[in-house]
């Protein structure tokens, strides 16, 4: 078990490396010079320089990566020239709302796809599972955004139950802030929720097959014992392993989201830095989502641990 946690973590920090260095090369061939952006077209030659320098956009690529990358592990993530703000203080105010769209976007996507994909599965080939099944298909088919609009037509414009966009914000309480966020959330869910659906069914279907779940219907378990108990518990693993991948999309997918709600979330923040080329706020967003994308597949392969007895003993 030492030697698979010590692989898997190994794998996370070559991964953070690797996603440092793409990012930054990528970024650096950009088109435009992001001093002129900032200044305007009429900028004196003298005042380009000035931020040229400032920026640090004078030193080489080589120094430019280290002084970056040396930033972020002291906690300096540099300061926005767009917003005159530290990055830091930016990224935090917006993962306060993106953060827990995210986490209510995948509880609501959760909620729905597994005990769907589970009924579909113990009813294979029945009614049930063809209306479950072209329900997920329908979900997988629509794209959020289209779909985001529609919630705003029927909930928001014709029923008023909902505001068709912004957020209200924490202070005005809890009630309040979700209320804004049930609509950008049921937007990112229904496709994840198709998503896993799906998978949870393919799971299922595979395990009930397995001889242990026999073996447990002869020693006269119930039908919903053996499903719930047996089949279920061995068929989390890859249902777990989309969960963390719908996670990371959650989080690092909500910037077209955010701008059709009009909601200042980490995404939108993100948007907004690429249109201004304020390349400090978008090398530190989209590393941030790397890091959240590798950091979960790390956990998820950590449950996997608690799931397969065998991972404990290194046998596999």
């Amino acid at each position: 078990m030492t030697f698979f946690l010590a692989k898997r973590l190994f794998a996370l920090l070559i991964t953070l490396l690797v996603a440092s260095l793409v990012i930054f090369l990528l970024l650096e061939i950009l088109p435009g010079d992001p001093a002129s952006i900032i200044l305007g077209i009429g900028a004196q030659e003298d005042t380009l320089s000035a931020l040229r320098t400032e920026m640090g956009l004078d030193l080489s690529a080589p120094e430019r990566y280290f002084r970056w990358i040396s930033g972020i592990l002291s906690g300096d993530f540099g300061r926005s020239y767009t917003y005159d703000t530290p990055v830091s203080s930016l990224i935090l105010e917006r993962l306060s709302l993106s953060l827990p769209l995210a986490l209510l976007a995948i509880s609501l996507s959760t909620l729905l796809a597994i005990p769907l994909g589970v009924l579909a599965a113990a009813n294979h080939k029945r009614i049930a599972d063809t209306g479950i099944m072209g329900f997920a298909q329908l979900g997988v088919a629509i794209p959020n955004f289209w779909f985001a609009i529609l919630l705003i037509l029927f909930f928001s414009v014709k029923l008023g139950w909902f505001s068709a966009g912004g957020f209200a914000g924490w202070e005005m309480g809890l009630a309040a802030a979700l209320k804004s966020l049930t609509l950008p959330a049921i937007a990112l869910a229904l496709p994840q929720a198709a998503i896993l659906a799906r998978v949870t069914r393919s799971a299922v279907l595979e395990t009930v097959r397995e001889d242990f779940v026999r073996t447990a219907r002869a020693k006269g378990l119930s039908r919903n014992a053996v499903l719930w108990k047996h089949a279920v518990r061995n068929a989390l693993i890859p249902v777990v392993t989309i969960l963390g991948l719908q996670l990371s999309f959650l989080l690092a997918g909500t910037i077209i989201i955010e701008n059709v709600f009009y909601l200042p979330g980490l995404g939108r923040l993100l948007f907004q830095a690429i249109a201004q080329r304020d390349l400090v706020v978008v090398k530190n967003i989209v590393i941030l989502l790397a890091a959240t994308v590798v950091t979960v597949n790390f956990l998820v392969d950590m449950f996997y641990v608690a799931l397969d007895p065998r991972l404990r003993g290194g046998s596999a």
